[in-house]
């Protein structure tokens, strides 16, 4: 297996896991955080899928799908490019309301489905090229994927375990 294949199969898993974080549960169930302080489920969600989109749109040079679409209205938020929930207060937190669990499922599947696009299109080599120079070493693309793809499979975790503390 190449590496172009390890990270499509990576990412690949991503809308299964979604899926079944969020299936069945009620837009209040989503919202529900399981303390102070904590993150509800459908919060985990928006936003690993907040970070790929706005990561893979920035690496391939697109616009992020949440601004090209309609998906902010279905989360009771403006269609900022800049908010991806990376620092959020409680107060926005809260603010982040899925209409649904498909809601979540669908903003997810089309980041998927431009995610695949853009790792079918990489060769071995663009891996090596670097996209972050603010850091040292310099971050590569490679780096970055596996990196969003990590910090996705983390959430996504933290989704699933709070969806079992909604519905043991």
């Amino acid at each position: 297996m190449n590496v172009d294949d390890l990270l499509t199969e990576a990412y690949g898993q991503l809308p299964d896991l979604v899926r079944a974080a969020v299936d069945g549960l009620s837009p209040d169930e989503l919202c529900r955080a399981p303390g102070e302080g904590a993150n509800p489920v459908g919060w985990l969600v928006w936003h690993l899928t907040r970070i790929q989109d706005q990561q893979v749109a920035e690496l391939s040079g697109a616009d992020q799908v949440w601004v090209t679409g309609d998906w902010a209205a279905r989360f009771g938020l403006p269609a900022d490019p800049a908010d991806t929930g990376f620092g959020h207060t409680p107060e926005q937190v809260a603010a982040v309301r899925p209409q649904s669990a498909e809601a979540l499922v669908g903003y997810h599947g089309a980041v998927a489905e431009r995610t695949r696009g853009f790792l079918a299109g990489l060769r071995p080599a663009d891996l090596d090229r670097v996209v972050d120079e603010h850091w040292d070493p310099p971050v590569t693309l490679g780096v970055r994927l596996v990196s969003v793809v990590s910090d996705d499979l983390q959430h996504v975790g933290q989704a699933a375990y709070l969806r079992g503390l909604l519905r043991p």
